[in-house]
């Protein structure tokens, strides 16, 4: 569904990413892992266009997709979260996930802010998510926790085909992380790609069917999570070993 081909993103000299290039299989959970500073959330950028990429190129479904802006993207069916809920505080959760709606034309401006199919719509999320009771809360007032799940739902408001999630897990407690892990499940089984990054190596190994590594912005792995697991090179990485060449 998703490839990546030769993606780049310089910084003045700094090299973000350098070269990354993978694929991401239709009905798949793949996770991008690496140390900190490997590039993996500036590779996410570049895929869903909230950064401009220095060169490379991305398909989505078989479409070149790196040219278009972030909401031409969206409405092609690639939706993402960001590690830092970027909510809008002085709104309520229902109205978060409303602002997330596929825009139909301007013929949308004639309609009631919140119409009566959006509000349906966001409300079967909610409670697909288990989160209904927060629906009339301000954005200001949720957990973190509770951040993470209603960017999840208004994620899923603009029907994405695949969705790119960004530390889902990061910061919430263990509780709330088993629960996300089912969400992430339940949509896969209903056919939802995902290509996730996430720094725990845990949940990765059990919920990845793939698994691609980067340090120092390239991709030195992929493969199951037990091929993974064992790779001398990814373990060097995570240690803070030199990395060697892979060529």
């Amino acid at each position: 569904m998703l490839k990546v081909n030769g993606l780049c993103k310089y910084f003045g000299g700094i090299k973000a990413v350098d070269g990354c290039t993978f694929n991401v299989d239709r009905g798949s959970i793949t996770a991008l892992i690496g140390p900190n500073g490997a590039g993996k959330t500036t590779a996410f950028n570049c895929i869903s266009r909230t950064a401009a990429p220095t060169k490379g190129e991305v398909w989505l479904d078989g479409e070149r997709i790196d040219h278009l802006r972030p909401h031409k993207i969206t409405q092609r069916g690639l939706s993402r979260t960001f590690q830092i809920s970027r909510n809008l505080a002085d709104m309520t959760v229902l109205e978060n996930v409303i602002c997330q709606s596929k825009i139909g034309g301007w013929r949308d401006l004639m309609k009631p802010a919140m119409s009566t199919q959006e509000i349906d719509k966001a409300m079967g999320i909610l409670d697909f998510l288990g989160i209904t009771r927060i629906a009339y809360e301000d954005g200001s007032n949720l957990s973190y926790g509770q951040k993470k799940l209603m960017d999840l739902a208004a994620l899923l408001m603009s029907d994405p085909k695949i969705i790119l999630l960004d530390e889902p897990a990061g910061g919430v407690n263990p509780t709330l992380l088993e629960e996300i892990v089912g969400h992430i499940r339940k949509l896969n089984d209903q056919g939802m790609t995902v290509l996730i990054v996430e720094h725990n190596m845990d949940l990765i190994m059990r919920l990845s069917h793939r698994i691609v590594v980067m340090a120092q912005g390239k991709v030195i792995a992929e493969g199951e999570p037990a091929e993974i697991r064992e790779d001398p090179l990814v373990l060097d990485a995570y240690l803070g070993g030199v990395l060697e060449d892979a060529a």
